[in-house]
């Protein structure tokens, strides 16, 4: 936790109740330990979305198609989400979700490796929201920029792994080390691309904003 607890606790208390079935769908992802947005990275997005108004909204990472419902809830009439996730488990209970919030003729969830989706991908997407395996975000970078309209908003979740990305590569263990790294050379060129302009962000775990120039 980056921030302190107490704090976020306290910010917490302040939301106002989410529209079903979102806290059911997110109290059994918690229940089964599979990873969603926290809330305040939600609380983001949310305002994120009334700004940009995208049409088209780019997910890569599903999960259980909680963060791809929360953002379907902020959407003008026409507006689309393209999402995309590689574990069937997970790919079931998407599908369950956005059904059961009958979102379908909103969501388009894509199954299998993002690696090899991406580059099938025709784009322009307005908002792209990246929440997949950390260590696989440099290698999405190059599609996910050509993918990207000018002007459009790259939002990255989880990026700063509870705070030990400022830790030396010596510091965090052998099978996290590949991991830490690439996020550190992805934040890298987040920073120095000349095609994005970047905030990194505490809120949560961290969140990168880019925007495309």
């Amino acid at each position: 936790m980056i921030v302190d607890e107490r704090l976020t606790a306290y910010l917490h208390s302040l939301d106002k109740t989410e529209e079903d079935p979102l806290p059911q769908i997110a109290r059994a992802a918690r229940q089964e330990a599979v990873p969603i947005i926290r809330p305040e990275t939600g609380a983001l997005l949310k305002v994120l979305i009334r700004l940009k108004n995208p049409r088209h909204i780019l997910e890569v990472g599903t999960a259980t198609g909680y963060s791809s419902l929360l953002m379907s809830t902020c959407l003008e009439p026409g507006a689309r989400i393209t999402t995309i996730e590689n574990y069937p488990p997970r790919i079931r209970k998407a599908r369950e979700n956005i059904a059961l919030a009958g979102k379908e003729d909103v969501i388009t969830l894509l199954e299998g490796d993002a690696l090899k989706i991406l580059p099938a991908l025709e784009g322009p997407f307005d908002f792209i929201f990246m929440d997949a395996a950390k260590g696989q975000y440099i290698n999405f970078l190059p599609e996910v920029l050509r993918l990207l309209s000018p002007g459009g908003l790259l939002v990255s979740d989880n990026i700063l792994q509870e705070g030990s990305i400022i830790d030396s590569r010596f510091a965090i263990t052998r099978r996290d080390r590949t991991i830490h790294s690439r996020m550190r050379d992805y934040l890298w060129q987040l920073k120095h691309s000349p095609q994005l302009e970047t905030s990194l962000l505490t809120s949560g775990d961290g969140v990168a904003l880019s925007v495309k120039l």
